[in-house]
Parts: C-alpha cells; sequence; structure tokens
C-alpha cells in the first residue's frame, strides 16, 4: 500500500485551493519547450483535543514544469517540484514526473516514464483542487506517483485509460517481479456532467482498489461526490466518500465539503476513521495569485478530534 503520513501531517498538508482550480499559462521558452508551474504559501493553525495548538507558515510548495512538444506526436514533460519529497524526508529539490508521450490520433496517446495515476476526484497538487486541505484518504482510495507505461483513449462521450506499472502506490519501486495495474473508463454524456471509475490492483502491496467520482458544472457551481472501496492485504479493507459544492462568482468562491472514512484491519479492528466539514471561500486577485482561507472540524472516532484554520497564497505561472 501507499506510504500514508499521519492524520495530523494530513490535515495540515499544504496546498488544496480556492474558488476553482488554478488555470496554467505556458510560458514560450523556444521551439517547441515551455514552462508553467506555481508557488504555494500558507499560514495554518491546527488545535487537537488534549494538545497545544501548532501554528506555521511558509511556503509549502514550488514546482517548475518543463513541456516539449517534438514532431511525429512525441511530446515530453518534467516536472521539478521543492517540496516534501517521495520519501518524507522534508523539503528538497526533486524529480516529481518525467514522462514521453507519443499521441497517435486525436483520441488516442501512449506515454512511459513516471506519471500520476488518473485515479481520485481530489488532485495531487493545489492547482487542481477546490478547498485547502485535502481529505486524507488518499493514501488509501487513490493511485500515486508511478513508473510504467499507461495509454488513454479518449472519445466525445467515452474515454479509457489502462496503465501497467511497477506500483501503483510507490514512485521509487523500479523492479519488475511484482507490478501493478489501473484501469479507468470515463462518461461525458452531457455538457458539465463527468463520471469515472477506475479499479486499481497492486500485486506489491496485495491491494486492490475501486474508485468512483462524478461531477456536474452548471452557472457558476460544481458538485462532487466519490465513493471508494479497498482490499488490503492479511483481509484488510476500507470505505471512504466525500460530497462537495463549490460556487464561483467573479472572484469570489466558496467551497464546502463533507467526507467520511474508514480502515480496518484483518481483524476487523478500525485503526484509522475520520469524518470532517470544510469551510473554504477564496478570493482571485488577479489571473496567476489566488488567495483562500479554510476552517475544518475532524472527528475522529477514537482518537482525539481536531479542528484547523488556514489561509493560503497559490500564484501560478
Amino acid at each position: 500500500m501507499k506510504p500514508t503520513k499521519s492524520m495530523i501531517a494530513v490535515a495540515i498538508a499544504a496546498a488544496t485551493i480556492g474558488a476553482t482550480p488554478a488555470a496554467y499559462a505556458d510560458i514560450e521558452l523556444g521551439s517547441g519547450l515551455s514552462v508553467k508551474g506555481f508557488a504555494d504559501m500558507s499560514y495554518y493553525n491546527y488545535d487537537e483535543d488534549g494538545s497545544s495548538s501548532v501554528s506555521s507558515a511558509g511556503i509549502d510548495q514550488f514546482e517548475m514544469d518543463f513541456l516539449y512538444t517534438g514532431t511525429a506526436g512525441i511530446s515530453a514533460e518534467v516536472d521539478i517540484e521543492y517540496g516534501e519529497n517521495f520519501e518524507g524526508s522534508g523539503d528538497t529539490t526533486f524529480v516529481e514526473q518525467a514522462f514521453v508521450t507519443k499521441t497517435f490520433t486525436e483520441q488516442f496517446s501512449m506515454k512511459v516514464g513516471r506519471f500520476l495515476s488518473y485515479s481520485g476526484w481530489e488532485a495531487e497538487e493545489p492547482t487542481g483542487l477546490f478547498q485547502y486541505s485535502g481529505t486524507g484518504y488518499a493514501p488509501y482510495f487513490y493511485g500515486y506517483y508511478q513508473n510504467g507505461l499507461s495509454a488513454a483513449y479518449k472519445g466525445s462521450v467515452v474515454g479509457f485509460t489502462a496503465s501497467v506499472v511497477t506500483s501503483a502506490f510507490d514512485p521509487l519501486k523500479r523492479d519488475t517481479e511484482d507490478l501493478g495495474y489501473e484501469l479507468g473508463v470515463s462518461l461525458t454524456p452531457a455538457e458539465g456532467l463527468t463520471a469515472k471509475l477506475f479499479y486499481i490492483q497492486d500485486d506489491t502491496s496485495d491491494t486492490d482498489i475501486i474508485n468512483f467520482w462524478a461531477s456536474y458544472a452548471v452557472s457558476g457551481f460544481t458538485f462532487a461526490a466519490e465513493y471508494n472501496t479497498a482490499n488490503y492485504a492479511n483481509d484488510g479493507e476500507g470505505d471512504g466518500y466525500l460530497v462537495m459544492a463549490n460556487y464561483a462568482t467573479g472572484p469570489f468562491g466558496i467551497t464546502l465539503r463533507y467526507h467520511d472514512f474508514e480502515i480496518k484491519n484483518g481483524a476487523g479492528a478500525t485503526t484509522v476513521e475520520d469524518s470532517a466539514i470544510t469551510l473554504s471561500p477564496s478570493y482571485k486577485v488577479g489571473d496567476n495569485l489566488l488567495l483562500v482561507a479554510e476552517y475544518r472540524v475532524d472527528d475522529r472516532g477514537s482518537s482525539p478530534d481536531s479542528s484547523q484554520f488556514a489561509v493560503e497564497a497559490l500564484f501560478s505561472f
């Protein structure tokens, strides 16, 4: 299974944001070469029942993505990030993604290298999310950065993805003795409506996951719902879901989200559980700067409950 962080670290993890996911604007560096990126800064205060509060401020993450478009449908991308690396060893600069893509037709393409899983409603990067904090259940129900080969077909209504990787959850694994597999199908039957279903199977961790989400965007509103179920090694299992609503008008936006999940071991005992309500208003200062505030309250079952307040600035280019 993908390495997990403590629930406290997840609650205060850097960077998920705002009114609508922030947009990138590629900067042309030369023939076929461009760059985009972001800088993510935040202040947060985390308060756990029975413990003293924790406050922090600073840069959470900085990333630059280099993109190259060549001939014959060949393109490449390399993402360089300053932040917490895959091993969780603190702030460092490392290669997050590096892959080459071959586009055969407008609908079909393949890529090889290290790339992010297609699965999950909540994006890995702050530029793709609607609020400050993630639910915290991604390590249990989403694929992660992966080394391998992937294919994607995108039709007008139906799309498919398929990946064969060294591990669905460990971006540092290189041996091919045990492999991971990810299959996905997407539907866009009407304007603003999207639904996606993923199945992930990983031999190394003996894990099987089903991830399903749907979203609908209309008149400034975005509604989303997600359900996850998983079977882990030694008969462990997990289930989780979220529901979310976002409204954006002009520079203002606000997100309301509820999520709930539970992880059990093979004996049926609960090892991790959490449910939370998150309220996150935001303001778009300009094309490149988004500000967001968030208040979140977590009920962790047998563990101490917590609350969090955060203010974040996300600069994208």
